[in-house]
Order: C-alpha cells, then sequence, then structure tokens
C-alpha cells in the first residue's frame, strides 16, 4: 500500500468517477484505474462499484475512506513537522546542562518557550568531557560548558553566554583574611587545593594557566574533592585555600572567608557543531541572550574554538 493510491482512492470517492478524478490528480485516467487496481490487490477487497455509469463506493469501500483519509492526514502532518524540524520551530533540542547560580537557564528557557513554542529542551547533565564528546558525537545539539580554552574545542563553535567571578575560600585566621580582594601572586605561599586535572579540564586548565600568568606557583595541598568537604578541612587542618564558583550561594562554613579573586572570572559557554548553527540552536542563543541577567557577556556570532 502506498501513499499515492490512497489518494487515487479518496479522489475517486469524492469525485465519483475517474475521469474527473485524473483531471484533479493532474494524471491520465488508465493510471488512476491502475493504482486503484494495485490498492485492491493489496487489501484484498473491492473498493467501488464499476456496474453502473456512476462510480460508487462498495461497502468496504465505505468503511476503508475514513481510514484513508486519517492515513493521508497523517502524512500531511509528518511533513508539517519535518518542515518544521527543517526551520526550527518543531522537535527536540538536546542540551547539555551545568549547575549555574539562580535561576539564569530557566529563563534562558522560558525565553526560548517564546521563541519557538513547537520546540521542546531536554536537558542533560554529563562531566564537562562527556558533555563535549557527546555534541560531537551529536548525541546532544549544544552543550553548556565552563572555562572552556582556547584549543579544547577544535571542531566545535562556542559563544559566551555569561561570566561569573571567582572566589577564594581561605582560613579565616589567616592574614590575606582582613584583605577584600585577593590577587593571585598573594596567594603564591599558601598551599592550594585543587582537583585533579582529570576531573575537571577546562577549569583546571584555567586556574593553572592564570597562576603561571601571575607569576604564582602555590604548594601543592591534598586535592578539592567537594566544596563543602574542602570547605570544612580548609577551617580545622593546616592553613590552606581553593579556588571556586559560585553555584548556589556562599555557602557557610565555620572558620573559612571568601574573598573575590581580582581580575579573574570563568566564562560559561555554549558549544556547538562547527559551522552555521541549526536554526534551533539560533533560537537558543538568541534565548540565552535574552534570559540571562547584566552578568552575562553575549557575542553576536559564534567564535570558532582553535
Amino acid at each position: 500500500m502506498e501513499l499515492r493510491q490512497l489518494r487515487c482512492f479518496v479522489v475517486v470517492a469524492e469525485e465519483r468517477g475517474f475521469g474527473r478524478a485524473a483531471e484533479r490528480l493532474n494524471i491520465v485516467q488508465s493510471a488512476v484505474s491502475q493504482q486503484i487496481r494495485v490498492l485492491e490487490r493489496g487489501l484484498g477487497v473491492v473498493l467501488f462499484d464499476r456496474s453502473s455509469r456512476r462510480v460508487g463506493l462498495t461497502a468496504a469501500g465505505e468503511r476503508l475512506l475514513p481510514e484513508a483519509r486519517a492515513v493521508l492526514a497523517a502524512a500531511d502532518r509528518a511533513r508539517e513537522v519535518a518542515a518544521g524540524i527543517r526551520a526550527g520551530t518543531e522537535g527536540v533540542l538536546r542540551l547539555g546542562t551545568v549547575q549555574v547560580p539562580g535561576d539564569r537557564i530557566y529563563r534562558a528557557l522560558t525565553a526560548f518557550a517564546a521563541l519557538a513554542p513547537r520546540l521542546r529542551v531536554r536537558l542533560t547533565k554529563l562531566p564537562p568531557a562527556e558533555r563535549l564528546a557527546a555534541v560531537r558525537a551529536g548525541g546532544l545539539d549544544a552543550v553548556l560548558v565552563r572555562a572552556l580554552p582556547p584549543g579544547r574545542a577544535a571542531d566545535l563553535d562556542t559563544v559566551p553566554v555569561w561570566t561569573d567571578p571567582l572566589y577564594a575560600a581561605l582560613p579565616a585566621a589567616h592574614p590575606l583574611a582582613d584583605e577584600p580582594q585577593l590577587r593571585l601572586e598573594q596567594l603564591a605561599a599558601l598551599p592550594l587545593r585543587l582537583a585533579p586535572h582529570e576531573h575537571n579540564p577546562p577549569f583546571h586548565a584555567l586556574i593553572t594557566h592564570a597562576l603561571r600568568a601571575a607569576g604564582a606557583e602555590p604548594p601543592p595541598a591534598p586535592p578539592f574533592t567537594s566544596l563543602q568537604a574542602t570547605l570544612a578541612e580548609i577551617g580545622v587542618g593546616p592553613p590552606s585555600w581553593t579556588v571556586f564558583y559560585e553555584v548556589s550561594g556562599l555557602p557557610p562554613a565555620p572558620g573559612v572567608v571568601f574573598r573575590k579573586l581580582t581580575g579573574l572570572t570563568v566564562t560559561t559557554s555554549l558549544a556547538f557543531p562547527s559551522g552555521p548553527p541549526s536554526p534551533a540552536v539560533r533560537h537558543l542563543l538568541r534565548a540565552f541572550g535574552e534570559g540571562t541577567t547584566e552578568q552575562t557577556q553575549t557575542v553576536p556570532h559564534p567564535a570558532r574554538a582553535r
């Protein structure tokens, strides 16, 4: 059974004649008759009563007519959906996410829904390296990644969507705790708790490159594990410090103070396959531009990461 056979069936039924149906379909009458014969053989029933001068439906034809119309309507709807997917107004956009301060993502998704109300967003949380691998492999359409340095996304385009300050957490009894803000070089002698490179390569690279640029080489300390556990060890253990970005407010930590690091920020970017962004990703870029806060730094065109 083919759609063209069903269409011929419906048109012949509506026009009550093969000749008028052929005119409406803009094909020859013999082709219409052939399509109907093939359909009848395939279904094993006779659809039209050809005994009179006027073609009429058999009982089987009357029963099958609404089903044929439903199939054709579904096919037309499928074509409309496919056209919407090509235009970026229908379908599913698969987005790899990060945890961010406040309701930035929710505001961006609200703006996205207003731009493309029939396009759904499916959020996926993965570690940074897996997130990038997924978008490269086609499993995700776009991903949010923090601290993505040049050279780490050679086959992706990236657009910064917001920038956040970085904070140092250090013992409240340390002399540097009296400073309102800190520079990296001031912390050069204090052991640094930093997560291993493999746990978050982009952020690890951001901090180590910034320390190198500042001429600071803090002694190593036990690695950063979780924020809560690391802050507890800083508060009661030997003097050390760590660096982090705010996700859900600065946590309470007895014996620890938080100081903003001067001149050091972390940027969250939207990464997607290199080349012109798809219509859906263009909607997403616009939504992040409209839905983020004053901390957001939007870029009008994607920048190829080298």
